[in-house]
């Protein structure tokens, strides 16, 4: 055989090979345990991170993922960010069909380039490579290859060998490399009873692999799920950030870099602001009432554009130019708002967090970069007041429920400090409602509410306030859903932002509410604040379950009954007491046609097994009934 025919026939069987190895991931040879619950499978996962230096990091990610259905199109992930600490160094995904044959493929050059963040060129740096796929059939298996690099060490990608819930896992890998003298370190998360084991633990190296993981389906009030699936966290002690080089073993060190570093040289201002800000706290001395105004004043004249610490960067943008320009991210206006509070001799200090609904805390016991928000904190003697700086309409020092009850990180010259952040408790978290309606001879129903919401209920409805007036209604007729042919006469609002009390003033009326039954009337006695619904069953529930904030409601109604019906039945009194909370009702005659209904319902705060979840269903059950009942009128002649 001649050389050229060798050769040409060695690359042959050599390239058919490679073929015949490469996986084709037939949905096939999918377990059914892993399609339980699932509406797709991580076929694959392999996270390589190797780091060369302080100042570089090479990230592999390879992601082989069967989409079951729609509602699994949000596993794919294909997308990577690059900014100017960052670049993408390949890109590419192919998609095959149920039988492992290749449908299409995909190069860098069919990615959608967009900015990161939408509304200020200032930000053009921040973009995002991603892959918009619309599928012909379901399932399908998309293959995402992707390398970044990056300077910034000062951040390492968490390893989540299960990333989600209805979402299984048939192989994850996560693969570290890393210099001996850089002070890598890490820390295992919720590795119990789950098929991970660690195979790789030197002075240079760290491997895991994960297999078989099936899907969890998501459970009612469960804990967020940073806090229930497994996860490794990775830090650096000697790391890079933002063109700096950084060294911190406590957060003390981590605070003492931070502000010198990375915030230093960010807050001057122009002259002619700051005479301005000094002019509009003329001669107050409060720190507090001078922080007020400067915060009215912030929210007066910058706007938010929304970018997540992180990808955005980590240093803030210069106050002059918030100043100039009138917007910015979280970082740029908590920035922007400590130089004006320093402007007016007002300490404050930028602080990093989890901004949530749910509460995530900063690992205090892992000195790392953390966080996606900016808040900034101002000492009040030895308490703290936090100031939400994104908002034009948040009220000063109201949290709720973004940025309360949590572990965050200040930063101070002297050093950073874990402190945690003000808990609403479940009675400043109130619903205070009065109000009175009128039952007509034919179930007519004409009514009038007061209702002063406070704490975490004071954000859920001040928003309502800013809504269109046809959206006001469809708030309206949703909240009040159990009053069929409802009709909102009037609503009218005071915000009370000095005292953080949000007063809705509502007028309705609606026809038929009361149902008839030959010559008996049925009244639903709790017409303004029914839960008309109880706690969803949950069998074999598996994860523990969490009030995350609890709440207290008391109402007092007024019940004017038509003169030509006599009272046959009233509920009686009830009550029920719980570690979950208690509930209460009562209906008193006050004269012939009239009856006090009064109602207290506290919802406490708290954390509890999963075998606690039915005794507090049961709790809520008891309070939907007693909700829903009815008094019963009889015709009179």
């Amino acid at each position: 055989m001649n050389r050229k025919l060798f050769s040409f026939v060695f690359l042959f069987i050599f390239s058919f090979c490679v073929r015949a190895q490469e996986a084709k991931y037939e949905v096939s040879s999918i377990p059914d345990s892993l399609k339980t619950n699932a509406n797709a499978v991580l076929r694959l996962s392999e996270l390589t991170i190797d780091i060369l230096s302080q100042r570089k990091m090479v990230i592999k990610t390879k992601r082989v993922v069967t989409v079951l259905n729609e509602a699994g199109m949000s596993a794919l992930d294909a997308y990577a960010h690059y900014d100017k600490s960052t670049s993408i160094s390949s890109i590419q995904a192919r998609i095959v069909d149920a039988t492992g044959n290749e449908l299409k493929k995909f190069k860098r050059k069919d990615f959608k380039d967009h900015s990161a963040v939408d509304g200020g060129t200032i930000f053009s740096d921040n973009r995002v490579l991603y892959l918009e796929y619309t599928p012909i059939n379901y399932p399908f298996t998309m293959v995402f290859e992707c390398e970044t690099e990056t300077s910034t060490t000062a951040f390492i990608p968490q390893w989540f060998p299960l990333p989600d819930y209805l979402l299984s896992v048939e192989k994850s890998v996560l693969n570290v490399t890393f210099p001996n003298n850089l002070g890598f370190k890490k820390k295992e998360n919720n590795f119990s009873n789950k098929n991970i084991q660690k195979t790789l633990d030197t002075a240079t190296q760290l491997s895991y692999t994960a297999t078989n993981l099936v899907a969890m389906k998501p459970e009612d009030y469960s804990p967020y799920f940073y806090d229930i699936l497994p996860r490794v966290i990775m830090g650096l002690e000697s790391f890079h950030l933002e063109g700096v080089d950084g060294n911190a073993k406590t957060w003390e060190d981590f605070g003492k870099w931070y502000s010198s570093k990375i915030l230093s040289g960010t807050i001057d201002l122009p002259p002619t602001t700051v005479s301005k800000i000094k002019e509009l706290v003329g001669t107050e001395q409060d720190p507090v009432k001078k922080a007020k105004i400067v915060y009215e004043f912030v929210q007066q004249k910058v706007r938010y554009i929304s970018i997540q610490v992180g990808i955005g960067g980590w240093k803030p943008m210069l106050a002059s130019d918030v100043d100039r320009l009138g917007y910015g991210d979280c970082k740029a206006l908590t920035n922007y708002t400590q130089a004006l509070l320093k402007a007016v001799d007002v300490p404050s200090y930028y602080t990093i967090l989890y901004g949530d609904r749910k509460r995530i805390n900063i690992d205090a016991d892992f000195v790392s970069m953390q966080g996606n928000h900016i808040i900034l904190t101002i000492p009040v003697g030895n308490q703290y007041t936090w100031l939400e700086c994104t908002s034009q309409t948040t009220p000063f020092g109201y949290q709720a429920d973004f940025t309360d009850d949590r572990d965050v990180l200040i930063i101070k010259p002297e050093g950073g400090q874990i402190v945690h952040t003000k808990i609403y408790s479940a009675n400043e978290n109130s619903q205070l409602s009065k109000g009175s309606y009128t039952i007509a001879s034919n179930g007519d129903f004409l009514g009038q509410i007061q209702i002063v919401s406070q704490g975490t209920q004071y954000g859920d409805k001040e928003q309502v306030e800013r809504l269109q007036p046809d959206q006001k209604e469809k708030h309206y007729k949703e909240f009040w859903d159990d009053i069929n042919n409802l009709k909102i006469d009037k609503i009218t609002f005071e915000n009370n932002k000095k005292e953080i009390r949000f007063v809705e003033n509502a007028k309705l009326s609606a026809t038929k509410y009361g149902t008839f039954t030959a010559d008996k009337m049925m009244v639903t006695v709790n017409a303004f604040n029914r839960i008309s619904s109880g706690v969803k069953r949950i069998r074999n529930r598996k994860t523990p379950f969490e009030i995350a904030r609890g709440f207290y409601d008391e109402d007092e109604i007024t019940i004017h009954l038509p003169l030509d019906f006599a009272i046959e039945f009233i509920p009686p009194a009830f009550e029920s007491k719980t570690k979950f909370g208690t509930y209460t009702i009562l209906l008193v005659k006050k004269e012939d046609h009239t009856l006090i209904y009064k109602r207290v319902l506290l919802v406490n705060t708290g954390k509890y097994t999963n075998k606690e979840y039915d005794d507090y269903r049961l709790f809520m059950e008891k309070v939907s009934q007693n909700d829903n009942t009815k008094i019963v009128l009889t015709k009179t002649l």
